[in-house]
């Protein structure tokens, strides 16, 4: 008896029965059938939680560390870490080079096709080596089919570095699986389009991410309760935002909030100490600088 192909193994290329006849349904039927199989993601990322969660505390432990965190994907997994990635310094007010994204193909791969970018079996490497990547950085290769050439490639170079390697992948048993120290696999299923894994696939990826970037951000520090204390007022509406999350957070009026975020030059933790313990921005600046900038500390909330 022949061994099935690996694309025979993949569940991500095998045909969905209930969309055999895509073709012939009306845009009604399509629609209703994507939104059934969209509605089983989320129970798939659901039985990831445990994996997810070891994931992010891995990504903290490397970003306390000086470390950093570098996602590598081909094609719609590339630009869903480039997404993430490039969402984390407004949200969070961290360095761009604190979290990174790698795409096969590089920029011009952000924006269309680069063909037999994602097949390179050495560019993923190469691109590390780039970065410098070091044992302290936290790898998270993004694959649907758990196959692509240039993750594999730099998911096996990271391992050489002694680096924590991460894996989302919707097949189990591929060699990304294999190759990761710490393995998030979110069983989607087939996709209603054959092997058009910017369906479900897709959407499961950005679930992930999501939970990892946010999980890891909060827990380093950089929210207060569930507000982004960090975020970086760089035009009128996150100004807004600023000023309606230090008003929220302190129990001030919005022009008291507004206030106290230009005397504190637009740093939110420190107009956050300002508002809640009635002091100028120097004598917050200090509290906030001997409690090693932790806020909760500053505020004598631990």
């Amino acid at each position: 008896m022949k061994s099935k192909s690996t694309a025979d193994r993949r569940r991500t290329e095998q045909r969905l029965p209930e969309s055999r006849n895509l073709d012939r349904m009306t845009s009604a039927q399509i629609v209703k059938l994507m939104n059934r199989e969209d509605a089983k993601v989320p129970a798939a990322v659901r039985r990831e939680l445990k994996q997810i969660g070891k994931a992010a505390d891995a990504i903290v432990k490397s970003i306390q560390t000086g470390g950093r965190l570098i996602y590598v994907g081909a094609g719609t997994s590339g630009r869903l870490a480039i997404l993430d990635a490039a969402e984390c310094p407004p949200t969070f007010g961290i360095k761009p080079s604190e979290v990174v994204a790698l795409i096969a193909g590089g920029k011009k791969a952000v924006t269309g096709a680069v063909e037999g970018a994602e097949d390179s079996a050495a560019n993923g490497a190469r691109d590390l080596r780039k970065l410098k990547l070091s044992k302290g950085d936290a790898v998270v290769g993004i694959a649907a089919s758990g196959t692509t050439p240039y993750v594999l490639s730099a998911i096996k170079f990271a391992n050489q570095k002694n680096s924590i390697t991460i894996a989302i992948t919707a097949n189990r048993t591929m060699p990304l699986a294999k190759l990761a120290k710490i393995v998030i696999a979110p069983e989607i299923g087939p996709e209603v389009l054959t092997g058009s894994t910017r369906l479900k696939a897709g959407t499961s990826q950005k679930m992930v991410l999501n939970m990892l970037s946010t999980t890891a951000m909060v827990r380093l520090g950089h929210s207060y309760e569930n507000l982004m204390i960090d975020l970086l007022p760089t035009n009128q509406k996150l100004l807004n935002r600023a000023e309606r999350i230090l008003s929220e957070a302190s129990g001030q009026d919005l022009s008291t909030a507004a206030h106290a975020l230009r005397q504190a030059q637009h740093n939110m933790r420190t107009a956050l100490v300002m508002l809640k313990k009635k002091v100028s921005a120097k004598q917050a600046k200090q509290k906030l600088k001997t409690a090693k900038n932790n806020l909760r500390k500053a505020l004598n909330e631990n």
